[in-house]
């Protein structure tokens, strides 16, 4: 039998002692192998240390899949996604919407499964896991019997990879625009042209704790379809949400339109600009939130990211009243806990204002982080109150 292995060097054997489930192309002494199949991994004493995706495009040349010398086949698939969406079962409610399956943070490196009701959305983000595609969509048809399953493989990370980016049918139809509920809220979502997989949905714990702890005036930053803001209007006098993308302001306005909510006031503007506006006539409000972008996309980026972050939460302190509620996020995972933590400082240091710690949260139970993986904990959502 031909069996294709990966030989690596020791610094390498010692990421996957410590968990880590990715080896970088500079640590690969040898590798045979087409991109996309799963290689034997071993030290070049033979040594035998796991399983894995090979990629013959990529820096992240190895995708950890097992650690057991074990078959890879139909049935270890099926076992894995069995426990990613009983994991669900257990944790996620009062939603339709969901992750069922996170990548390496569920065991199968770089497959990403949200469900929109009875769709669902599915990415393949390496050569490995884009070989085995079908097969995961058919195990899920298996187990949930969706209408439809979309392949959205249309992000930028497709590139380092050397595969072509696409948008297909998977199983049933393209459904379009469709309506589901998340917090009790009706959002419309578009599986198969939306952000990421149809939507952003690893902030719908914290925008239901939102909700349940702003009050007054409220200002939404980075709204984007107005997740935040929906659910502050339900404990708000009036909420203010800010975007600079048009798209997403009708996509909010319609989605407030769905609910029936008319104390929200859409502004299709810059949200730095609008935030010195408003610091500037000394504008107050009772509860913030602050959802921007990743402004720390690679290392390259660090710099300029951490002076974004404290610009905008200082002047968002400078703006709320004492006893005012923040909300302050980052997703970039280049800006880990201390170093949010330590721009936040700052920032109340700059503000003259004391501030106190609610409470630090991070993406919801559906999107699982593996401790001995950085990488995968990416979002630090910290609820700050004013003294």
């Amino acid at each position: 039998m031909n069996i294709k292995r990966a030989i690596i060097s020791k610094r390498a054997t010692e990421r996957i002692r410590a968990g880590h489930l990715w080896i970088y192309r500079s640590d690969i002494r040898e590798c045979r192998a087409e991109g996309g199949a799963i290689v034997d991994i071993c030290d070049i004493k033979g040594k035998f240390y796991g399983k894995a995706f090979y990629s013959d495009k990529s820096q992240i040349a190895l995708r950890l899949v097992t650690t057991s010398d074990e078959i890879v086949n139909r049935e270890f698939w099926l076992n894995r996604l069995k426990t990613a969406i009983a994991l669900r079962e257990k944790t996620v409610s009062e939603t339709e919407v969901c992750r069922l399956v996170n990548g390496e943070g569920d065991g199968i490196p770089s497959v990403i499964v949200d469900r929109y009701k009875d769709v669902l959305s599915i990415q393949t983000l390496s050569q490995g896991s884009d070989r085995i595609k079908v097969l995961i969509a058919e195990i899920l048809s298996e187990l949930i019997d969706p209408v439809s399953i979309i392949e959205r493989n249309d992000g930028k990370v497709r590139d380092l990879e050397g595969l072509p980016k696409q948008i297909s049918v998977l199983k049933g139809y393209d459904p379009g625009e469709i309506v589901c509920l998340e917090n009790g809220l009706k959002f419309y979502f578009h599986p198969s042209s939306g952000q990421k997989t149809g939507a952003f949905l690893d902030q719908r714990e914290n925008r239901a704790l939102a909700g349940r702890l702003s009050f007054g005036a409220g200002l939404d930053c980075f709204c984007y379809a107005g997740g935040f803001a929906l659910n502050m209007a339900k404990s708000c006098e009036k909420v203010e949400a800010i975007d600079i993308s048009e798209s997403a302001m009708e996509l909010a306005k319609k989605n407030a339109q769905l609910n029936g909510i008319t104390n929200i006031q859409f502004e299709t503007d810059n949200v730095f600009d609008r935030l010195k506006l408003y610091d500037g006539q000394k504008r107050k409000f009772d509860t913030i939130v602050l959802d921007p972008p990743a402004f720390a996309k690679s290392r390259s980026h660090i710099e300029a990211a951490v002076r974004g972050y404290k610009e905008i939460n200082l002047r968002a302190m400078r703006l709320l009243d004492p006893g005012g509620l923040l909300v302050t996020n980052s997703c970039s995972h280049h800006i880990d806990e201390n170093a949010f933590l330590n721009i936040l400082t700052q920032a109340a240091s700059d503000a003259l204002c004391r501030v106190q710690v609610l409470e630090k949260r991070t993406q919801g139970k559906d999107h699982p982080f593996l401790l001995s993986m950085p990488e995968t904990y990416y979002l630090k959502c910290i609820f700050l109150r004013i003294l």
